[in-house]
Order: C-alpha cells, then structure tokens, then sequence
C-alpha cells in the first residue's frame, strides 16, 4: 500500500511539475509567428548625440531616418519600447500581468490588428517604406541585445505590428476607456456634466427637440457624455498641456510658438526628444512616443505646430435589441448575428502565465460589451481609420498653412487641438477631432437605440465644421485643455452659439486657461520674457472648484479642533500662488488635487473637513509641521536627483500627479514634460530650445544623459535645439553610423 501511495504522489508531483513548466513556458511558443516578411532592403543611418545625449538622425532617405530612430530610441528606452510592441500584439499581460491584460482585452475589443491588417496596405508606399525600416531597427536591436529582451518571441515584429498600436493607442486620448471600463464592470456611465447615467437606462426613441444643453457653476455648457479621457490609463489626473502662439507684430520681432505638454514623464506615453534629417527633405525637430518613426509636434524650417489633449464626445453607446438566445440584434426590422470570437489574454503571475479566454463580441455599431444588464455596442470618431500614419509624415514636411491645413482637413488624425506658427508670421489654433455626423433630434448624451439604424453615423463632419483661428485681431492664441472659444481673447473669441451641439464640442475652462487668458489679455506686449513669466505662472484663480472648495473652508465649524481652525485659517490667507514662499503652499497644494480630480472628472465632491483633516495629519507625520515650505514636499526624483518643484496640478507651470514617496514627500511623475520653444524672426532661420524633467536616456540609469536635464528644468532653463546641420556637427559629443544590410 505504501508502495502505491508513493507512487501515487511521485506521479503528481511529476504532473504538478509538468503542468508549472507548461505554464511558465507556453506562452512564448503560443505567440510565435513566422509570417514576418519585411522588405529586402538594406538601411544606413547616422546617429549624433549633443551634449545632452539628444540625437540627431542623419540619412539619406526617409526610411534611412526611420531605422535609425528604431536604433537611437532602443539605446535610451528599448524597455517602454518592449512594452509599447508587446501591446501592439495583445501580449502586455505575460509581461504587466492583470494590469496589462487590460491593455491586451482593449486590443482584442478594438480589432486593432484587423485595422491594422486593413489600414496598412492602402497607406503611401513611402509611409509603409517608413514603418518598415522603424521595425527593422527594433528587430535589429533586440537581434543584437538578446540579454535585454523582457519576453520570448517578442521579435521580430513588421510594420503591421507598429501600425497596430497606433490603432489601440488612439482612441483612449479621447476617452474611449472612460467608457470600456464602466461598461465592463457594469456600473453606471458618469458624464462631464450632469447627472451619472444607469447602464439600465436608454432612450427608446428619439428625442422630440434639439438636444439640451446642461450647464452648472462650474463648468461652461456642454453635451460632453462620458468622463474626462485620462491619456493612456493615468487615473485620477487632469489630462494636460498648454500650448501658445503669438504674431510678430505682438511678439515685437519672431513668431513664437511655445509647445508645453504634459505627460507621464515615464511609459508609452512620455516624450522622447529628436531631430531627423534626410536628402529627401524630411527634417524636423520635436518629439515622439516609443513606437513612433515620426515625431508628433514640433518644428520643420517652415512651420511648427504643438498639441493640447481636447475631449469632445467623440464615443456614442447604443443598447443592442438582442434575441432570446443572445445570438443575434436587431437593426431596423432586420435580425443580424453577433460577431463572436474567442481570445487568449496571457496573464503573468509570479513565474507563470495562465491563458484566460474571453469572449469578444462585434455589431455593426463596433465593439460590443456583455455585462449583466445587456449588451451595449460602442462606436467612436475615427474608428478603423489609420490614416494618421500617413498624415502625421506629411505635416512633418509640410511647407506652409495652405498645406497644413490640407493635410488636417483629411479628418485621419482623430483628435487633439494644433496650435500652429510659421516663418511667414502666420499663427492658428484647429479644434481638431474627427467628430461624429450626427443625426438631429437625439439625446446623445444618453445610451442610444441600438435598433435604430438612424443613430448609426457613418463618418466625421466635414473640416470646415470644426471651431478654429488664423491670425487672430488679437495677435496670440493659446490653449490649455479649454473649450475652444476662449482662446485668442476678448473681440477675437468664437462664440458656441455658432457651432451645432450635436458636435459635441466641450465647454470647460481649467484654471490654465483662466491664467492663461487673464494674463495674456492684459499684456501689452507678449515678447520672450512676458511669456516666459505666463507660461511658468503657479497661480490659481478664486474661480470654479477653486472657490467652491474655499468657500467650503470657510463654512467649516471647527471650534472643536483647534489645530485643523489654525490650518484653515492659513488657507483663507492663502494668496493662490504655489510658488514655494508661502506658508500655505504645502497644504494648499495637497487639497486642491483632489477637489481639482472630482470637478474635471464628475466625480463626487470630497468632504472637506475629512479631507482638511487627511492632509493636515500628512504633514505633522512627516514633516512634524503644518507649515513645511512646498519645496521640501514637492520633489523631482530620479535615480540620485532629488530636486524642489514648484507649480501644482492645475497651474500653468504643471506639477500634475505625483506618487508619494514614503518619507512622505511627493514624486511627481506628471505634468510640464517637453516644453520647446520656436522663434522665426524675419529673414532670419528658425530657432529653438527644449527641456525635460530628467533626460534622453529614459531607463538606463548609468547613462549621464539619464537625469542631466533636470538643474535646468527645475530652474525653468531651456537648452538650445540644434537644428542645422552645422550646429549638429559643431556640439556632436558622440557620432556613429548603424546599418542593416540586405
């Protein structure tokens, strides 16, 4: 017997044994492919890195550049740029686990390699020639790096597989996962404005009228439906960046055109600084994200634009009419099947990947979710378009406005705002978004009738639809995540009474745009150290959430608790600025955070006094003081680098979202990332200078370029671009040639 049971437990354990090495082994066999077929083409690129490791990418064609963008970026980040490809093939979750088979679900849901595979071939040879030669350098590097790559199977990948993850990634700068997420879960939908909206309800025909506009004390009107898009998964923050645009004869000398973004300073989403150059024309100077060949702002000899996040209700939910069996919706008077299709989410736990199945679900409306009160389609602006690929190349070698514009007016990039400025003196601002055509006489703020194929848009309004400026009387334009009619001020300012609800166009003012117009409008003149000052302006207005949250202060009974009155009292002496002098400034910047999250977002208002009480005890704990100047509390760290920041999360100069570190001080890791700085001055070149928190060598903390920018940007210093050839060969600290042969 003893025999028997031994051998018994022998066998298990060679079971358990067998059973964990297939789990720890399967996915990367699971995933590989051998349907890899780039061209046959060999590419040499010059590599020349300044005094601040920023490289410079010389070729002689466009794909020569592209490869050696590939190359330049994996040398600084080729661990984001893993994660960036691993979402780009529904694969983050073997390497993030939970969190990225979120990613992975997303990627399924959207069919983003079915849009990939159908957008790809019908892109410009030359713009397919570019996205080629990018994924041959990653192939490349990881080739020649095999101890740094995170996940087998990984590479190679093609220009497909790049493709790919620009049609997941879109759609979520506009929301879209303010909107997967609740349905998923099955709770209620909570727009911008107005009241949360059950996923039990919807409307059963349309409205009778125009839709109505809802307005509140705090946030101009709006149709917005859903939350505030949150770029790429960052919860709980203000989606970010500022953006200014001033005239020659306002400036007294160059056009100028400020970009300040603000992004994760870390990830798939944090800038990474470059030049390119080619013999074919291409030569520009700004930034991009990992997986990118082209930079996505900044400037060519002629032009320049930079982008602000804007948040149109560019998502519409419609509840399927389903039969009994769930296999089939109805449309019209007509019973269509519903798409179905099994997926595999690799998830990482510990050692080992489990396979989770789920099922995803497609109508003609476009992804479908299941939850416990139906089934509800989602479609949204610029859904299976991939044109972006081939229009963010061409307004790289754009000339001038007339072709600028030519380019935007093909409705493929799907949102965000450009602030434009040019050689010529010439500025604008395009509220760009490939907005829905909608149908009049519909609420599409609310669930829609899934049954009703007249709510199904089939494409985006024409250019000409949408709020935009050139040359303002006012000569300036900015804009900081506002609504587009507070933009170039008082006499040159759209009205929204000319523009149709149904566009969906949002209304809000952030205490960014009530500075930025404020102070902009008061400037006689906006010359270099005028807008020095706005842009870097830590003030906050007694406007909006602000002043509701102070008048909540000063409402609170605290005679029962004297050291929260003493702390209050600070506050209501407060003068609003969060620039490390006053002695209100620590607490002021830990209450405003979460008031600001609850406003944008629509979420419910805080209680003060809890909240009061919360960032007080913070304080005292670590600091053993309410009082500690903001400096020593707000912290830019990295590796040795622990630096003051000033600025706070709603204030022109960005300090936006931070983790807090366990001494208790704030790390923040997102707000003012790339800032560049573009000036043409009349028969005279362009001129520009840039800064980063930290540096060009994102994750490779041996590198002297890992943190060698951030003296200067907490100093608000910016350092030159060099942009001619000439000053890239006279400041080159470091030159090399890579090539990839036939």
């Amino acid at each position: 017997m003893k025999k028997w049971l031994g051998r018994i437990g022998f066998a298990l354990l060679v079971l358990v044994l067998a059973t964990f090495i297939a789990l720890a082994t399967w996915e990367p066999f699971w995933a590989k492919r051998d349907d890899i077929a780039l061209p046959d083409r060999a590419y040499t690129a010059e590599i020349s890195r300044d005094e601040f490791g920023v490289p410079h990418i010389y070729g002689k064609t466009d794909a020569d550049v592209a490869y050696g963008v590939a190359i330049a970026h994996s040398e600084d980040d080729f661990f984001t740029l893993q994660d960036v490809v691993a979402m780009s093939r529904g694969r983050y979750g073997a390497i993030a686990g939970q969190d990225g088979a979120a990613f992975d679900y997303a990627y399924h849901l959207l069919d983003a390699r079915g849009t990939a595979e159908k957008s790809y071939p019908r892109l410009p040879e030359d713009t397919r020639a570019l996205f080629d030669a990018y994924a041959t350098g990653l192939n490349d590097y990881a080739l020649q790096h095999p101890d740094e790559v995170k996940l087998g199977s990984l590479f190679p990948v093609d220009g497909v597989d790049v493709a790919a993850g620009f049609a997941l990634r879109q759609p979520f700068f506009f929301g879209l996962g303010d909107v997967i997420g609740p349905l998923v879960d099955g709770k209620e939908l909570r727009p911008e404005h107005g009241p949360a909206i059950p996923l039990s309800s919807r409307e059963a025909k349309p409205a009778t009228d125009a839709v109505e506009v809802i307005r509140d004390d705090e946030v101009a009107p709006s149709r917005q439906t859903k939350a505030r898009p949150l770029p790429w998964g960052e919860d709980g923050a203000l989606a970010g960046s500022n953006a200014f645009a001033v005239m020659p004869e306002k400036s007294g000398g160059p056009t100028i055109l400020v970009s300040n973004s603000h992004q994760p300073w870390r990830g798939g989403v944090a800038w990474y600084e470059l030049v390119v150059e080619s013999d074919e024309g291409w030569h520009y100077a700004g930034a991009n994200f990992p997986g990118s060949p082209f930079p996505f702002l900044g400037h060519n000899e002629h032009l320049g634009w930079t982008n602000t996040v804007n948040t149109p209700d560019m998502v519409d939910i419609y509840k399927l009419v389903m039969n009994d069996d769930g296999t089939q919706y109805r449309i019209g008077d007509q019973w269509r099947d519903l798409e179905k299709q099994t997926v595999t989410l690799p998830v990482k736990l510990g050692p080992i990947t489990l396979p989770i199945r789920r099922t995803i679900y497609r109508s003609v409306h476009g992804p479908v979710i299941k939850n416990d009160n139906g089934y509800f389609a989602v479609r949204y602006g610029g859904m299976g378009n991939l044109g972006q690929l081939d229009a963010y190349y061409r307004l790289n070698k754009a000339t001038d406005l007339d072709e600028f514009q030519a380019i935007l007016a093909r409705m493929d990039i799907p949102s965000t705002n450009f602030i434009y400025g040019d050689k010529e003196g010439n500025i604008a601002f395009i509220y760009n978004a490939a907005l829905p055509d909608r149908a009049k006489g519909y609420d599409w703020r609310k669930i829609l009738p899934g049954d009703d194929p007249r709510a199904i848009w089939s494409g985006p309004v024409p250019y000409q639809s949408l709020p935009k400026y050139v040359n303002p009387a006012s000569g300036w334009l900015y804009n900081a995540n506002n609504a587009p009619y507070t933009a170039a001020g008082e006499g040159s300012d759209l009205s929204p009474d000319n523009f149709a609800p149904e566009l969906g166009v949002e209304l809000k003012q952030t205490n960014r745009s009530r500075r930025a117009w404020k102070l902009m409008s008061e400037a006689e003149l906006l010359d270099r150290a005028t807008l020095e000052k706005i842009k870097y302006d830590t003030a906050y207005e007694r406007e909006g959430y602000v002043a509701r949250l102070w008048d909540d202060l000063a409402a609170l009974d605290l005679s029962d608790d004297a050291e929260l009155a003493r702390a209050r009292d600070m506050l209501m002496n407060w003068d609003f600025t969060a620039n490390n002098v006053g002695e209100a400034d620590a607490l002021a910047l830990l209450m405003i955070r979460e008031f600001m999250a609850s406003s944008y977002q629509n979420k419910p208002w805080p209680d003060v006094r809890e909240e009061l009480a919360k960032q007080v005890a913070h304080l005292k704990d670590h600091f053993g003081r309410i009082d500690p100047p903001m400096s020593e509390l707000l912290r830019l760290r990295q590796g040795d680098v622990d630096l003051p920041l000033d600025g706070g999360s709603d204030t022109l100069r960005a300090s936006t979202l931070w983790d807090v570190d366990d001494d208790g001080r704030l790390s923040v890791r997102h707000g003012d990332s790339f800032i560049q700085w573009v000036e043409w001055l009349p028969g005279q070149r362009v001129s520009s200078r840039s800064i980063q928190p930290f540096g060009a060598a994102t994750t490779r903390p041996a590198s002297p370029h890992y943190t060698d920018q951030a003296t200067l940007f907490v100093q608000h210093r910016l350092k030159p671009v060099h942009f001619w050839r000439e000053d890239v060969l006279a400041n080159s600290a470091s030159r090399k040639v890579v090539t990839h042969s036939r």
